[in-house]
């Protein structure tokens, strides 16, 4: 069911990029849309090598100084999904990429991002299933078969 939905998500990501880029190219022109998706890759490339290799100095920096690198690891890891992001064509992930590489949105990606790990870990280590339990809602559910009504 999992790979079914992510399927799914795949193709309607790539009918969205094409969209946009059909869209994009009726604005401006069939060139200019062209070079503005060539574009983007020497900027990711560039920004990752870059901005990845400042993340890398902070975290060897934190490693150093006796800190928990929880912080710049998760720094370098959306830095390089940011490059990535901006590597691949399309216009939805060149916005995508070019937001987690900047360091306002990259820093709220990572508080959404450290909650939510600090929450899985936090039921990991209670012992708390995975899923919801499923119950019945509306009550209607029973465990036995009635009795058969007297005639």
């Amino acid at each position: 069911m999992v790979m079914l939905i992510g399927f799914l998500l795949f193709i309607c990501w790539a009918f969205a990029e094409v969209f946009v880029a059909i869209k994009v190219g009726g604005a401006i022109g069939a060139l200019p849309t062209i070079l503005l998706l060539i574009a983007s890759w020497p900027i990711g490339t560039w920004a990752v090598r870059s901005q990845g290799g400042a993340a890398w100095r902070r975290l060897r920096e934190a490693v150093a100084g006796g800190r928990p690198p929880g912080r710049e690891v998760l720094d370098g890891a959306l830095i390089l999904t940011g490059g990535v992001l901006m590597i691949l064509p399309g216009f939805i992930t060149d916005v995508l990429g070019a937001l987690l590489l900047l360091a306002p949105t990259r820093a709220l990606a990572r508080s959404v991002a450290m909650r939510n790990v600090q929450a899985r870990l936090v039921a990991w280590a209670a012992g708390l299933p995975r899923t919801r339990p499923s119950y019945d809602v509306d009550s209607t559910a029973t465990d036995v078969d009635p009795p058969p009504l007297p005639r």
